[in-house]
C-alpha cells in the first residue's frame, strides 16, 4: 500500500474525538485518526460525514458500540464501498495497535487492533 491505511472513529457525543486526542498525545501521530460524532445528526447525515471521512481510500471505521445510528450508519455507508472494515466496542488499545499497523489491508488491520483490544480488557482486582 502506497497511502497508509486510514482509521474513522465513530461515536456518540465527543467520545471519538477524545480519543484521537488521547491517540496522538500517545504516540504523535496526529493524522492517523478522523473522529465522526453522531451530535445532532440523523441517520442520514451521519452516513454522510462518515462517508466524507472514509473518502475513496481503503480504511478502518471503528464503532463505539455494536448496535445503534454509529454503526447503522456505518453499514449503509458500507454496502456500496468494499474496501472498509468495521470494528465495533473501540478502545484505546485497539487504536494505538492500528495506528503502529496502517501499512496492512483494512480486513487485515481491524482483525489485528480487535484482537489487541479484546486482549486489553481486563477485571482487574479480586
Amino acid at each position: 500500500m502506497s497511502e497508509p491505511l486510514r482509521g474513522i472513529i465513530v461515536s456518540h457525543a465527543a467520545v471519538a474525538q477524545a480519543l484521537v486526542e488521547a491517540v496522538g498525545q500517545i504516540t504523535g501521530e496526529r493524522d492517523a485518526l478522523i473522529a465522526v460524532s453522531n451530535d445532532g445528526c440523523s441517520l442520514g447525515m451521519l452516513g454522510e460525514q462518515v462517508g466524507k471521512a472514509v473518502g475513496t481510500a481503503p480504511a478502518v471505521v471503528f464503532v463505539d458500540l455494536p448496535g445503534g445510528s454509529c454503526l447503522q450508519a456505518t453499514a449503509q455507508y458500507m454496502r456500496t464501498h468494499a474496501n472498509v472494515a468495521v470494528v465495533t466496542g473501540v478502545n484505546l488499545a485497539m487504536l494505538l495497535d492500528f495506528v503502529y499497523h496502517r501499512d496492512l489491508g483494512p480486513d487485515a488491520a481491524a482483525r489485528r487492533a480487535a484482537e489487541s483490544g479484546i486482549r486489553a480488557t481486563r477485571v482487574f482486582g479480586p
